[in-house]
């Protein structure tokens, strides 16, 4: 027999119960940790920019090619565009659950590819980007000047190319980032401003200043001097090094827009030139300061704590090279709430374990008895982990949630198996490795049952297909692969530690205080139910007992029909997004105005820990000069004064849930404006004023 192999041999067991430990061991650490698994569709993104035009020009001439070879792209399920009136382009593509992002992301290269030739001269000269993206953030961080009024050289200009120009690299080269995105996008530009009246005093035109800044600001290859085939006895050889593309206000003052003999029309003749910024459509402020804020995004698969810890320690090894007077704040940060939220499993984990632990020894009423489904307990479930890294699955909440549903399964089997070996040795008087002999002849098919019954409830869930399928998948098969390891302890470890740690039964020995006293409480109430039963099955009340028990499922189908539903649980993530859309045609000055006042709002309200403002760039609607958005970041989870909201997370301070209609009736006094406040929960989504 398979199991009589074990109990002759009890270390051949414990090896194949420490292999299993250690190849879990091995594979924990390496498992990414995420608040839910990938449920999201993958999405590539395509963006451009056309100088000058408007959001119709952009539309009309730059997305109506794009979008006409890109739709259609297989396995795409839908696709989402954005013309802005800055001259942006953004598509989004997004493709179904499961499909490998690289390879959609090369299918939407080569359509894209197809439309180049249609698209304007200017936006083929500064490039079609295609990219794949995650919405998931990972944290905002800004650059802020600790004292505005004492550094007034620290201007949002310098802000934002500081961080691009020295931080922006290393944080994309930390594993797990997808993206980042800088606001405001000041980089830096050569700023020409023509002069309209002295252009016509010299019959110049804009195009002419421009084809004159095309001929002379290029890079050119200037030869090389003495290169062979040469001459008999040239001794050197020397490269050409020209000016190349100019870099300086005065190389660029100095470009000749127009010459008639001695008469030379210079740049500076025409325009004024300065060192600027590339654009000045958007702003970034924080806490009512202007800053420089950048957003990080996870890749596809990423391990958010992981980044997010990574990016902290980037950020405080940078802190020690910045400028007096500056600093780095994390204005919001995903993996807070990731990290409370699987704390509070893992304590939920051992409280489980500890209960089990407790209902085994009250069964059992034996130290030594009890020892045999423990030791189940922690092979399985750290066995679990190499399933799990197998699988390519991540440590998220449901997969938590199925481990902590599985301490209560893992032990069934060793229990069945030490229960039938303590039978054999109090009926029969067998020494123990005869006991665990004989008990597994009788309960090896019934332990196979038990698992293979378990396995098939939850494995056909593998099959699920769409998000919901992608979810509960991971919890399903955590749970069948756990299952399948409390059988391989079952058939293995428990025979043989039963006939290692357990002891022969003397004829006539009573069990001890604590097993009597328990199965006379037990057989107490096992005999009443007994008798409550047969009551209930009676001719005379059996209408009785099937009307109550119709009363009872009208009782339970009611309930659950007023029970809110939902995708999944919403949690309070400690952040609030308020965007607000100005009448058309607002100047930034005006919408500026307002981003001030909410600000004012936002920094009065209790629980307010920061206020980060994108003037001119919309995390839910995408560019324009019309919209703000304000994170509100909680103060940190792990503070004290916390406050209890809706499962097991808590938080300080008022919920968003809360301070929602106070934010809402107070911006609501402001005249002209339209509100959009969603709460950001765990699904993303959230309660909208409009």
């Amino acid at each position: 027999m398979f199991s009589l192999f074990f109990i002759r041999r009890p270390i051949v067991a414990c090896v194949i119960a420490i292999l299993i430990m250690i190849a879990g061991a091995v594979a924990f650490p390496t498992l990414p940790v995420a608040q839910y698994p990938e449920i999201a569709p993958p999405i590539i993104r395509v963006t451009t920019f056309y100088p000058g035009a408007s959001a119709q020009v952009v539309a009309d001439t730059v997305a109506a090619p794009i979008e006409q070879q890109v739709n259609g792209v297989d396995r795409m399920i839908y696709m989402e565009s954005t013309s802005a009136s800055d001259g942006s382009y953004t598509l989004n593509v997004s493709f179904e659950v499961g499909t490998n992002i690289d390879i959609a992301s090369v299918l939407v290269q080569n359509r894209v590819a197809t439309a180049l030739t249609q698209l304007p001269d200017d936006v083929r000269r500064l490039g079609v980007t295609t990219n794949k993206v995650s919405t998931s953030i990972v944290s905002v961080v800004a650059l802020t000047p600790k004292d505005p009024e004492k550094t007034p050289e620290f201007t949002d200009l310098y802000l934002a190319n500081y961080l691009l120009i020295n931080v922006n690299d290393r944080v994309r080269r930390i594993a797990g980032v997808g993206d980042t995105l800088i606001r405001p996008g000041k980089d830096y530009g050569m700023r020409i401003w023509l002069d309209p009246d002295k252009l016509r005093a010299r019959a110049l035109t804009s195009v002419d200043v421009s084809n004159a800044l095309r001929e002379q600001n290029v890079q050119v290859a200037a030869g090389v001097i003495g290169q062979p085939p040469a001459p008999a006895g040239q001794g050197f050889q020397y490269t050409v090094t020209t000016l190349g593309r100019l870099e300086t206000p005065e190389q660029f003052e100095n470009i000749i827009v127009r010459a008639d003999g001695n008469r030379i029309v210079h740049l500076k003749d025409v325009a004024r030139v300065e060192l600027g910024a590339k654009s000045y459509d958007s702003l970034g402020r924080v806490d009512g300061v202007p800053s420089a804020l950048m957003v990080v995004y996870q890749s596809p698969g990423g391990n958010s704590v992981q980044v997010a810890e990574n990016l902290r320690g980037l950020l405080k090894e940078q802190s020690r090279d910045l400028p007096s007077g500056l600093e780095y704040r994390t204005i919001y940060d995903t993996s807070e709430f990731v990290v409370s939220a699987i704390d509070e499993v893992y304590k939920t984990i051992f409280e489980a374990t500890a209960l089990v632990i407790l209902v085994v020894f009250v069964f059992l009423a034996s130290v030594r008895s009890t020892l045999i489904p423990i030791a189940a307990i922690p092979v399985s479930l750290v066995g679990t982990f190499f399933a799990m890294k197998l699988f390519g699955f991540s440590l998220n909440l449901p997969t938590l949630f199925g481990l902590i549903l599985a301490i209560g399964i893992v032990v069934d089997d060793a229990i069945v198996v030490v229960e039938n070996v303590e039978r054999n040795l109090t009926e029969h008087h067998l020494p123990p490795k005869e006991a665990a002999a004989r008990a597994m002849t009788e309960v090896f098919g019934p332990v196979v049952g038990i698992s293979l019954v378990l396995m098939a409830v939850f494995l056909p869930t593998a099959a699920l297909p769409g998000i919901s399928g992608q979810l509960y998948r991971q919890f399903a098969l955590t749970i069948a692969a756990s299952t399948f390891f409390s059988a391989v302890c079952a058939l293995t470890l428990s025979p043989a530690l039963a006939g290692v740690i357990l002891r022969e039964h003397q004829a006539g020995k009573k069990h001890n205080i604590l097993k009597r006293g328990f199965d006379r409480g037990f057989g107490f109430v096992a005999t009443n139910y007994a008798r409550l039963v047969r009551l209930a099955v009676r001719p005379a009340v059996i209408g009785f007992s099937l009307l109550g028990f119709g009363v009872l499922a009208f009782l339970i189908f009611w309930t659950v029909r007023q029970v809110p539903t939902g995708f999944v649980p919403d949690e309070d993530k400690g952040l609030i997004i308020a965007e607000i859309r100005m009448p058309d045609s607002a100047s930034q000055e005006r919408t500026l105005g307002v981003l001030k006042k909410v600000e004012e709002v936002f920094l009065s309200t209790d629980g307010v820990a920061h206020c980060g403002g994108f003037q001119g760039f919309s995390l839910i609607a995408g560019n324009g000069s019309s919209c703000e958005d304000h994170s509100r970041g909680k103060r940190r989870w792990h503070e004290p004064h916390h406050r209890p909201w809706p499962w097991s997370i808590k938080s300080a301070g008022p919920s968003p849930r809360q301070m929602a209609p106070r934010l809402t009736t107070t911006l609501l006094a402001f005249d002209g404006w339209r509100w959009r406040i969603p709460l950001q929960h765990r699904t993303g989504n959230g309660y909208v004023l409009s």
